[in-house]
Parts: C-alpha cells; sequence; structure tokens
C-alpha cells in the first residue's frame, strides 16, 4: 500500500474550504500528514474544520479568513499561514458554487416563450452571472497568483484546481457555473505549461455530481424530498447510478498531490461515475 510518505509534514492551502467538498479533502489531507490552511469566507466554519481535522489526524490545521474575490485579503492570509505553517507547497483552489440568479429556469427557448423571456438566457441576472462566474475562476485565478509565489522559491509544488463536469459538457441552465469551470480547464493548462520549468505541476479534478448547498434547489424537490426532473436525468445519465460522495475525490486528489503523477501536469481528470463517457445508449 503506498503510504505518501513524501507529502508528510507539507503545508497545503485549501481554498473554499468550508464547503462539503473542501470539508472532506481538509481530511484526507489530515490522514497522510498535510497539515492543511483552510481558507474560507467564513472564519467559524473554517475554524471548525481545522478543529476537526487537527483532533482526527493530529495535523496543524488552521482556519483562516480570506475573500478569493480580493488581493488584499488573500495577502494577509498567506502572512497568517506563513507565520503558523510555515512556506506553501500545495494549493487547492476549491473555492466556488452557483446560484439561482445565473440560472435560467427553462432549460430551452420553444415558440410558447418567445414573447416572454424572463425565464430563459434573456432574462438572466447579469450581476448574479458575473458574480457566479468570478466566484468560480477569478476565485481560482487570485488564489494562485497569491499562494503559488512560495513554490518559485522552493522551485516545487502542486497547483490543484476543482473543475466540474459542466465543463466538459455544459449542461442547461447553468450557464455561468458551466463558462467559468471550463476556462479554469483552459487556465489549468495554460498554467502548467508556464510553470513547468519551475518543477510546479498544475493539475484539475473535475467532480461529477454531489448534492451539495449550491446545487440542492436544482436536484431535490424542496417539498416532497424527491428528486426532481433534473436530478433523475443525471442518476440516468450515470452508469454508475448515484451521485457522488466528498469521499471519492480523496484519491484523486493524492494521486495528484503525490509523487505517484511525478511526471502528470495539466490534466483534468474527471470523477463522475462515467458520465463523461456515457452517450445515453
Amino acid at each position: 500500500m503506498y503510504k505518501f510518505e513524501e507529502l508528510k509534514n507539507k503545508t497545503c492551502v485549501l481554498t473554499g474550504g468550508g464547503g462539503v467538498i473542501g470539508a472532506s479533502l481538509a481530511v484526507a489531507l489530515g490522514e497522510v500528514g498535510i497539515n492543511v490552511a483552510i481558507v474560507d469566507i467564513q472564519k467559524e466554519i473554517a475554524d471548525e474544520i481545522a478543529k476537526l481535522v487537527s483532533k482526527d489526524t493530529g495535523v496543524n490545521a488552521i482556519g483562516v479568513s480570506a475573500n478569493v474575490l480580493e488581493k488584499p485579503s488573500l495577502e494577509n492570509a498567506k502572512k497568517e499561514i506563513n507565520q503558523n505553517l510555515g512556506k506553501i507547497n500545495f494549493l487547492i483552489n476549491c473555492a466556488g458554487g452557483n446560484s439561482p440568479k445565473a440560472t435560467t429556469k427553462v432549460e430551452f427557448i420553444d415558440e410558447k416563450l418567445v414573447n416572454q423571456l424572463d425565464d430563459t438566457f434573456f432574462g438572466l441576472d447579469v450581476e448574479g452571472f458575473q458574480r457566479v462566474f468570478d466566484l468560480n475562476f477569478i476565485g481560482t485565478l487570485l488564489p494562485t497568483m497569491i499562494f503559488a509565489k512560495d513554490m518559485l522559491e522552493e522551485r516545487e509544488g502542486v497547483i490543484l484546481n476543482i473543475s466540474s463536469m459542466n465543463s466538459f459538457r455544459p449542461l442547461t441552465k447553468i450557464p455561468a457555473y458551466s463558462a467559468a469551470k471550463s476556462s479554469i480547464n483552459n487556465f489549468t493548462e495554460w498554467l502548467a505549461v508556464h510553470l513547468a520549468k519551475m518543477n510546479i505541476r498544475v493539475n484539475a479534478i473535475a467532480p461529477g455530481f454531489l448534492v451539495t448547498n449550491q446545487n440542492r434547489f436544482l436536484l431535490i424537490d424542496e417539498k416532497t424530498s424527491e428528486l426532481t426532473e433534473r436530478g433523475n436525468k443525471i442518476i440516468s445519465g450515470t452508469p454508475m447510478g448515484r451521485f457522488g460522495d466528498p469521499e471519492d475525490i480523496q484519491g484523486t486528489m493524492l494521486y495528484l498531490l503525490s509523487d505517484l503523477s511525478k511526471f502528470v501536469t495539466g490534466v483534468v481528470i474527471p470523477v463522475d461515475g462515467g458520465f463523461n463517457a456515457y452517450s445515453g445508449v
């Protein structure tokens, strides 16, 4: 069994660490001996997860408050991390999410809706669209600019971005989220080339469909707690026949951080139960 010995006592910054996926990844990082800075805009949640990780795994985990869309906030967070955990070896960009304000209410425009466009693409809230795009893409770009500087000094490191199935096959209703995640894929490839001579690897994971606070309204009916029509479509299009669990991402994350993947850079790995491979027939 591979024990990830080379990862012990390293330091990882995990943005969006207060979310469902982030919290799960934080635990897996601690289990292999990586000290973790859980960065989230909600300090109380970051602190709670850090305490849990420290208690369960014995590593040094801290909660750090930062807004991934504000450079000065991230710079202050880096100072705090360096003071408490030392140089940053790994960065996982996990901050992101969707919003009803950037979501169309209908999948298609048909003849009935031509004169009633409020529920379509043409009725989207532009500020809501911008917010979702920025949270996912700029919220990956800015933290990388700040936290990856330590890796330049050390001449090694790993950056891991969290993409989505939407980046490969854009889903109906969520154009802002799909566009942002597609941009993350391109940025991952571009940055991998840019940093290759510095021995800094850049990869991404594209999770399949997990039920999170951001997408629950699309997948589960609030009144009946049953799957929505959209939720049923996703399950029928996933050969493994279920939604993913946050823990399903842990193994791929550790592979991409470790020396097992030391010649792997610029890739986006789906963890999706076969969704991307399935034609529906």
